[in-house]
C-alpha cells in the first residue's frame, strides 16, 4: 500500500523509495503517538469517577489536567536540542520508558495536590516528544511531502479518540473494584504500561536517520541524504536560516506560534471535556459515552488524510492552514450554540476537530521550509513549547467557566474565539516560494507555500 500520493513526487523512483520509508516508519510512530495521547487525555475518563474519591472539583480538574502542560513545556526547547545531539532512537525511547512509569503512578493520586504533581511529573517526563518526532520526519521526508507524513502521524490523535474513548469506558467499567481498585486506578496502570514496552522497542526499531539504515540499499540510503541536503541548500538560498538566534526571530514562525497554540487550546479542550460533554447529552453508560466521544475523533482522521494529501499536490500551506483553523473555530461556536440538541451538538464538535487536526498536519509542514539546522529544531520545539500552553489554558478556562457559568456551552464559545485568532495568525505567515527538491536532472521548481 502507498501511503503518499503519486502527483507529490516528480519521479517514479522517487515516490517508490518514500513510500517504502512511510511504510516503514509513519504506522509505528502514529502507533506511538497514539499511547502518548492516550496518557495525556485519559484523565477526562478518570474523572467521571476519581473526582469524588479524591475530591476533585471541575476548576481543580481543569488546573490539573492543564498543569501537564507546564511541565512539558519546561523542558520541551532542551529536549529537541539533546535529540539532535544524541540520536533520535535512543532520546525518544528514553522519553518513552520514563512517561510511562509515571503515567502507571498516577493510580496512586490520592488527593487534589498529589494529583497536581503526577500531572507536572508526567508532562516533564513526555515533553519532546511530539516536536522531536516532527524534527524526525524532517530527516527523512522532502518538504513536499511532509504534510502528508505529519497526516499519518496525527492520525495518533484521531485514533486516540476512535479507540480510546471506548476502551477507556470499558477498562473502568470491567476493572472496577478488582484487586481492590477503583476503575480510574486500573485506567492508569493499564493504559501507561505501553509506553514501557514500546519505548524499549523504539530503541531497536528506529535508525537515527537516512545512512543508517539497513533496510535501504545503500544508493537509496544516499539518495535520500542527498536530496534532504540540497533542498536544505535551496532552502538557505531562498533565505531560510539555520542559526540558533533565527527560531526566535523570524515573524513567520511566530504566526505559526500562535496558531499552533489556538489550535492546541481547541483540540485539549475538546478532548479533555468529551466524556463531560457527552455525559451532559444524558448518556450514563461508560461504554455508551467512549463510543459517541469516539466520533469527533473518526471524522477527523479521514478529513485530515484527504486536506494533506491536496496540500501536498499543491505545495500550497498557508490558506489550507486558514481554511481548517476558520473551520474548527466555526464548528466549537457551533457546538456551543446547539447544546441542548445532542446530535448537531456531537456535529459540531466534529467539524471542530476535523478543521484543528487538518490545520495541524498543514501548520506543522512549514518550520523545515522556513528554517534549516540548528534553527529548525530550536522552532519546532518553541512552537510546541508555546503551542502546549494551550492545553494547559483550555482545560482551566472550561472549568473556571463552567464553575462560575453552571454551562460548559461558554467554554466552547470562548474556545471558538480563540481559535478564530489562529486562523487570523495563519493567514499573516509570509508568502515565501518553496524549492521542493533537486530532482535528477538539476531543475528546481517554485511554487508558493
Amino acid at each position: 500500500m502507498n501511503l503518499l500520493s503519486r502527483p507529490t513526487f516528480e519521479s517514479a523512483r522517487d515516490w517508490t523509495l518514500y513510500n517504502r520509508i512511510a511504510r516503514r516508519i509513519l504506522p509505528f510512530l502514529f502507533f506511538l503517538y497514539i499511547i502518548s495521547f492516550l496518557d495525556r487525555v485519559n484523565v477526562g475518563f478518570a474523572k467521571l469517577q476519581m473526582a469524588t474519591d479524591i475530591g476533585l472539583n471541575d476548576t481543580a480538574f481543569g488546573f490539573g489536567a492543564g498543569v501537564f502542560f507546564i511541565g512539558y513545556c519546561l523542558c520541551e526547547i532542551p529536549s529537541n536540542l539533546m535529540l539532535q545531539r544524541i540520536g533520535a532512537k535512543f532520546w525518544i525511547a528514553r522519553i518513552m520508558v520514563v512517561w510511562g512509569i509515571v503515567s502507571a503512578c498516577m493510580m496512586f493520586a490520592h488527593s487534589p495536590r498529589s494529583f497536581y504533581l503526577l500531572r507536572f511529573l508526567l508532562g516533564v517526563s513526555e515533553a519532546g516528544f511530539y516536536p522531536g518526532i516532527v524534527l524526525y520526519l524532517t530527516y527523512w521526508f522532502p518538504a513536499c511531502a511532509r504534510s502528508q507524513a505529519m497526516a499519518y502521524f496525527n492520525l495518533g490523535i484521531a485514533l486516540a479518540g476512535v479507540f480510546g474513548s471506548p476502551l477507556s469506558g470499558w477498562i473502568m467499567q470491567t476493572f472496577a473494584g478488582v484487586g481492590g481498585l477503583a476503575g480510574w486506578q486500573w485506567l492508569f496502570l493499564l493504559e501507561g504500561a505501553p509506553a514501557i514496552v514500546f519505548g524499549i522497542v523504539t530503541y531497536c526499531y528506529l535508525d537515527n536517520g537516512p545512512g543508517h539504515a539497513r533496510w535501504l540499499s545503500s544508493d537509496d540510503n544516499a539518495r535520500v541524504a542527498a536530496q534532504l541536503a540540497a533542498e536544505r541548500r535551496a532552502s538557505e538560498l531562498d533565505g531560510a536560516r539555520h542559526d540558533f538566534r533565527a527560531a526566535f526571530s523570524n515573524p513567520g514562525i511566530w504566526c505559526l506560534i500562535v496558531t499552533n497554540f489556538t489550535l492546541l487550546c481547541g483540540t485539549y479542550g475538546v478532548s479533555f471535556w468529551m466524556p463531560q460533554i457527552v455525559r451532559n447529552l444524558g448518556i450514563r453508560s461508560l461504554t455508551v459515552t467512549g463510543l459517541l466521544a469516539a466520533v469527533p475523533f473518526a471524522v477527523a482522521a479521514v478529513v485530515m488524510l484527504l486536506v494533506s494529501r491536496h496540500s501536498d499536490r499543491t505545495r500550497e500551506r498557508r490558506w489550507h492552514g486558514t481554511v481548517c483553523t476558520l473551520l474548527s473555530a466555526a464548528g466549537l461556536a457551533f457546538s456551543a450554540c446547539f447544546h441542548s440538541q445532542p446530535y448537531l451538538s456531537l456535529i459540531g464538535l466534529s467539524v471542530a476537530m476535523a478543521g484543528g487536526l487538518s490545520g495541524f498536519c498543514v501548520l506543522w509542514a512549514l518550520p523545515g521550509v522556513l528554517l534549516t539546522g540548528q534553527a529548525a529544531a530550536a522552532a519546532i520545539a518553541l512552537m510546541a513549547m508555546i503551542g502546549n500552553l494551550g492545553g494547559y489554558a483550555s482545560p482551566f478556562l472550561i472549568g473556571w467557566l463552567r464553575d462560575r457559568t453552571g454551562h460548559l456551552e461558554s467554554g466552547l464559545y470562548a474556545l471558538a474565539a480563540v481559535t478564530l485568532l489562529g486562523a487570523i495568525a495563519m493567514a499573516c505567515v509570509p508568502q515565501l516560494r518553496q524549492r521542493p527538491r533537486a530532482m535528477d536532472d538539476g531543475a528546481l521548481r517554485d511554487t508558493p507555500i
